[in-house]
């Protein structure tokens, strides 16, 4: 059975030709029992083939079959060709155009399925018997009703197969849009992961490459200190693979994506560890807090902490030997204030912008992309006198 109906799906033309097929064989034989003279049996016949063709091509060309079918009602007035069973491909032009045709044919469809049934009665009284006019008027109205309900139900049928369309490219829409926040939470994802592998990378490498130099430079005058840089750098490196683990734990798992969470995941208390750790390098670093301590959300902890550890990295590769840098934490009643200064080289802003210092120059577009995240503001320049200034501004809850 599900053969036959796809069959059928698949060669609408070919079912419809054989149903005005056997529409022209019946419509024969009752042409053969009717007398009548040979021009008579002429049009009617010319008339039945040309109501077959409605049938046979209705689906192919509605509107043209539509014309076709009013051609041949107006050839049987012109030439008294009553009534007979081709006139039952009318019945389904008007189906048909009113499902599938153009909104002109389908309401010039409605208006012939009107109009027929009190045409006919007109032309050919003597089919009616005689009644009175009430009478008259209800079998015009019995004779109409099919053809309205086969344009009811085409009409019906056109309005679900639109709502199924719209329903369907709806779906697509949604679809696509689905793909495209796919595709940016993606490329989110990334971004975040590389900035989080440039602030590991970056500052914990340059702390060990600061280290290892002094280690090198004092090897034989201070073994001490030259042993207590390479347990910096021990301890560097260590904590460097734990953070690198983690992230690669999110790459492997892609648990950051259901969690909203992004390891590795410092906070406004790791600032103190980071400056000893600074320290230890050879930077002087002064670090305050002003305000009253409090909890902060994840994000914003997280960005405070990666944009003093990147401040201080800077400092560390631009500021020159004898550089001092300062960390100042300001809490506010809606949110948290940084301040990174360092009285350095003066290391022009294209250092950290452009990456002639900095390698691709990353960490300044991080910090701003870190800052916009949470909805902050941030100001990056060369201090008067010489220099570097970092100044961010992070609300706690970000401007809609």
């Amino acid at each position: 059975m599900q053969r036959l109906y796809d069959f059928i799906r698949r060669h609408p033309t070919g079912v419809d030709s054989f149903w005005a097929v056997f529409l022209l064989g019946l419509s024969g034989l009752s042409m053969v029992a009717h007398a009548g003279s040979p021009g008579e049996r002429l049009a009617a016949l010319l008339i039945i083939v040309g109501l077959c063709t409605v049938v046979a091509l209705r689906r192919r060309a509605p509107e043209k079959m539509l014309l076709l079918a009013v051609a041949m009602g107006v050839a049987q007035l012109v030439f008294g060709v009553g009534p007979g069973i081709a006139n039952f491909a009318m019945l389904v032009i008007v189906f048909t155009v009113a499902t599938l045709g153009e909104r002109w044919a389908s309401r010039l469809a409605l208006v012939c399925s009107l109009s027929a049934a009190g045409v006919s009665q007109l032309r050919w009284p003597q089919d009616v018997p005689q009644t009175s006019w009430p009478q008259q008027v209800f079998i015009g109205v019995v004779m109409t009703v099919p053809f309205v309900l086969a344009w009811v139900l085409g009409d019906s049928m056109r309005t679900r197969r639109a709502y199924f369309s719209q329903l369907e490219e709806r779906a697509a829409r949604l679809e696509r849009e689905r793909e495209a926040q796919s595709k940016v939470a993606v490329a989110a994802e990334r971004a975040r992961i590389a900035r989080e592998l440039h602030d590991v990378v970056a500052h914990n490498v340059s702390v060990m490459v600061v280290q290892a130099d002094g280690a090198a430079y004092v090897m034989d005058a201070a073994p001490d200190q030259a042993r207590q840089a390479l347990e910096t750098i021990s301890s560097t490196g260590r904590q460097a693979l734990a953070e690198m683990r983690r992230l690669l734990g999110v790459l492997r798992t892609g648990d950051s994506q259901e969690s909203g969470e992004y390891v590795p995941q410092p906070d406004v208390e790791q600032i103190e560890d980071l400056i000893e750790q600074v320290r230890q390098t050879g930077l002087a670093v002064d670090f305050k807090i002003e305000g009253t301590p409090r909890p902060l959300p994840s994000g914003v902890e997280l960005t405070a902490y990666r944009i003093v550890q990147e401040a201080l990295t800077n400092t560390r590769k631009h500021g020159g030997p004898d550089a001092g840098a300062s960390v100042r934490l300001v809490y506010f009643d809606d949110g948290l204030g940084l301040l990174v200064e360092d009285d350095g080289r003066g290391a022009a802003h294209e250092l950290y912008e452009d990456g002639g210092a900095d390698g691709a120059g990353h960490g300044m577009i991080g910090m701003r992309e870190r800052v916009g995240m949470v909805g902050g503001t941030l100001d990056a320049g060369p201090r008067p006198g010489g220099g570097f200034r970092i100044s961010a501004l992070l609300p706690l809850k970000p401007a809609h």
